[in-house]
């Protein structure tokens, strides 16, 4: 699947980008998840590895990991780079179903 189809899989999607390497990824791995299954089938949250998805980062300027991104109908809504609360994340990405 490609990032352009990811993106519109759903009215919400989240991404995030992270690294296997990356501290702050590893500490944020077990929030995400927790997200993921709050959020449920409905609102995808897609994990893309930029050491596997180099091309991919680059094109959408992921300068620093985790970079986490919600979309709302394939347009970009909100950008956040670094470590983040679980519930402030949960709360940002049902803001905008």
């Amino acid at each position: 699947m490609t990032y352009s189809a990811a993106i519109n899989e759903a009215p919400v999607v989240l991404v995030e980008f992270f690294a296997t390497w990356c501290p702050h990824c590893q500490k944020m791995m077990p929030v995400v998840d927790k997200v993921k299954a709050e959020l449920g089938p409905a609102t995808p949250v897609i994990q893309l590895d930029i050491d596997q998805n180099n091309a991919t980062a680059k094109e959408n300027r992921v300068d620093g990991v985790p970079t986490f991104i919600i979309y709302k109908n394939g347009q970009e809504m909100w950008r956040y780079s670094g470590e983040i609360d679980g519930n402030e994340l949960l709360a940002k990405v049902q803001s905008y179903k």
